[in-house]
């Protein structure tokens, strides 16, 4: 028979193997982790609507990626992260929004859905509202998915098939939001939408300025050109840290088979010698996105990335990651 003492240490050893086999037990099961307490913005594409490689495109900047595809070519889209009320935004629902969404739900770190809080769309050309195909009842099925749209945007959705089948079957929720009207997103998060000068077939178009309890960014994918907006672009790239702006094309002579007046967009040459007398510090804000296929900024090691970073900007890629 053991002593006393022989026998409380045989005991505390049994229990302590026990509570070992039971905490390898938890970890297996992967158990959730402590969320951040941060509000994180992830860049979740970068590439103008119709995608890279471009459908019909027989030149040199498509030719290899339909062979072997590049993963990072992504058509434009931002993902927000607010971790202390695990929820995810999305700004625009792209044709690959399925693989954004999944993209952006692996950038958490609790157990959520694919499906976001909330979707934010700036206008109506494919690349930015086409991917609400995906909430319908061919494929998630979803519920109440809230959409926040301008007005003639939400018109779009609620009154042209196969769109309006989604507010009636109840995927998705429009939600209204306004020009220049602050919009309290979550107790850390609001944003405001700027509407901007485009080609508005089909509905207005908006840029978004996010502010987060730290710092804050500026969306604008899409807009003509910045002398005809009303407002100096300059200074908002001034209020703000982050400022992802349209870089569709570099310079007129990527367009040598199409009518430049259809599809006008500030090059980024253009952009950079307008933003040229904003400071250093106020220069590297400024990440260039949405670019076309044919745009060389997409290639990280093009001679126009080379100038585009001796003169100070940013280049916005897929999987960035900024804090807010």
């Amino acid at each position: 028979m053991f002593s006393r003492p022989v026998f409380y240490a045989f005991t505390m050893l049994l229990l302590s193997c026990t509570q070992t086999k039971k905490d390898t037990n938890e970890v297996t099961q992967k158990e959730p982790l402590k969320p951040n307490t941060g509000i994180s913005l992830v860049v979740l594409g970068n590439v103008q609507d119709a995608g890279s490689p471009h459908i019909a495109c027989k030149k040199d900047c498509c030719k290899s990626l339909f062979d072997s595809e590049d993963q990072s070519r992504k058509v434009v889209s931002l993902g927000l992260i607010d971790n202390l009320e695990q929820k995810t935004f999305l700004f625009e629902a792209t044709p690959d929004m399925t693989y954004q969404l999944h993209s952006l739900k692996e950038s958490t770190d609790w157990a959520t859905s694919d499906i976001p809080n909330g979707i934010f769309i700036t206008h109506a050309h494919i690349g930015h509202y086409t991917g609400l195909m995906y909430l319908g009842k061919e494929a998630t099925n979803a519920k109440d998915v809230p959409v926040y749209a301008m007005p003639k945007m939400s018109d779009f959705l609620s009154t042209n098939g196969p769109w309006s089948q989604l507010v009636s079957d109840k995927n998705i929720k429009l939600v209204a939001i306004e020009n220049e009207q602050l919009l309290p997103l979550t107790n850390s998060i609001q944003v405001l939408p700027y509407k901007v000068p485009h080609r508005d077939e089909y509905s207005e178009t908006v840029g978004f300025k996010v502010i987060g309890p730290n710092k804050s960014f500026l969306f604008i994918p899409d807009i003509n050109k910045w002398n005809i907006w009303k407002t100096d672009i300059r200074s908002i790239i001034k209020e703000v840290d982050y400022a992802f702006l349209d870089a569709t094309f570099f310079d007129a002579k990527e367009i040598n088979n199409r009518d430049i007046s259809e599809i006008p967009h500030p090059f980024v040459i253009e952009s950079m010698s307008l933003f040229d007398s904003l400071s250093p510090q106020d220069k590297k804000k400024v990440y260039f996105i949405h670019f076309n296929h044919t745009n060389p900024l997409l290639d990280e090691h093009s001679e126009a990335t080379k100038l585009v970073k001796e003169k100070g900007f940013s280049i916005a890629r897929k999987d960035m990651k900024f804090t807010l």
